[in-house]
């Protein structure tokens, strides 16, 4: 008689981020014949994460929330969960899944543990007192719920140093390329002609994204000559304190050579009409899937000196690489790019050869099933 087959849990704040950025693990789980299930909140996206070939299983949490009676109520019922089910592996995406998770798979005994941190947030992007000690905070408390069977994933090893790990101990933790990025989809398309010199921002519309940046760059570049059009493509975000309001975004769309177009679910097709990929995030990031898929699509990048942007972009290779929070940094890297069209060109191609090199889905596929496996050979 077959032995049971072994089971992984997903959790994750919302089903949309799942299937946005971590099916290729769901696929990566089934590949090590693993029965697989999502535990989110559920809206829109079952249908695509079932197709992955994983079961979906809903929890309604409010992410924003950190209460921590709230916390403790969904830490509660994500035990009962997970104890019906009886999972192996409980794979967490996220700090807040983490924290939640961690403290479920501890009351459900539950050993074998991945703590996948994407990024620190709006928590990362402070640099006062506040920020610091939550860093602090966030690494008593992650640390804390780990077992020696627990194995860590980090988009940059900025975020490993965080949490007191060693980026190079492979056997607790592991660098991924971020959720990796289909490169046979996304692919090198010809620029478009030049001039102007066409910039997107495609990201949630946040502060700590560093959108205000990018709008005031793009004001100094035109106001200095330079023929520069910056577009943003992203929805605001009502579920984090960082959201941009809409109004705002409006005015912005009004300046001259500057427009707010929404939401896209087409990204290649942003990348055709566009120069070049540009995040100046604040910090916070893991590693942004927009860097990513624009360096896929062969397009320039212009970013800042925070963790997980500089892990992708080398400064002068695939793009610019600017202070954090300098708007005139960042007219600086416009103003050069609009007026050497080669530069660009060459830019897009060296940033999508990095993708090809550790960046794709299947790079990060492969390095997560060697987790599993080494894990269930405990």
């Amino acid at each position: 008689m077959n032995a049971p087959a072994k089971r992984i849990a997903f959790i994750v704040t919302e089903d949309w981020f799942f299937a946005s950025h971590f099916l290729p693990m769901a696929r990566a789980a089934r590949e090590v014949g693993l029965e697989v299930a999502v535990i989110a909140r559920v809206r829109e996206h079952r249908a695509a994460i079932e197709a992955a070939g994983a079961k979906v299983i809903a929890l309604e949490a409010e992410r924003r929330s950190l209460n921590p009676a709230a916390a403790g109520y969904s830490a509660g019922r994500l035990a009962a969960i997970l104890k019906a089910w009886k999972p192996d592996i409980v794979h967490c995406i996220a700090l807040r899944p983490i924290l939640i998770g961690g403290a479920a798979a501890l009351m459900a005994g539950i050993p074998r543990r991945v703590f996948a941190l994407t990024g620190t947030g709006f928590l990362g992007a402070r640099q006062d007192i506040v920020g610091g000690g939550a860093r602090s905070a966030i690494r008593m408390l992650v640390r804390g719920l780990a077992t020696k069977q627990t194995h860590y994933l980090f988009e940059n090893p900025d975020d490993a140093a965080l949490l007191g790990l060693d980026p190079a101990d492979s056997g607790r933790v592991t660098i991924l390329g971020g959720a990796g990025v289909d490169a046979d989809h996304l692919r090198a398309a010809p620029l478009p002609v030049q001039p102007p010199l066409k910039v997107a921002v495609v990201a949630r519309m946040l502060w700590s994204k560093g959108i205000d940046l990018a709008v005031e760059a793009a004001k100094l570049a035109r106001a200095r000559g330079a023929p520069v059009e910056l577009s943003l493509y992203g929805a605001p975000d009502p579920s984090n304190p960082k959201a941009i309001p809409e109004e705002t975004l409006r005015a912005w769309s009004g300046e001259p050579g500057i427009a707010w177009r929404g939401r896209t679910e087409d990204v290649a097709a942003v990348w055709r009409e566009h120069h070049v990929c540009c995040l100046p995030s604040r910090g916070g990031e893991g590693l942004p899937r927009t860097l990513l898929e624009g360096a896929a699509c062969g397009r320039a990048l212009v970013t800042t000196d925070v963790p997980g942007c500089r892990t992708l972009v080398r400064d002068g290779i695939e793009g610019f690489v600017v202070p954090s929070n300098d708007a005139a940094a960042l007219a600086d890297a416009f103003v050069r790019l609009a007026a050497d069209p080669a530069l660009v060109a060459g830019m897009g191609e060296a940033a999508r050869a990095r993708i090809l090199d550790g960046f794709t889905e299947r790079d990060v596929m492969e390095a997560v099933k060697r987790v599993y496996a080494a894990m269930l050979e405990r």
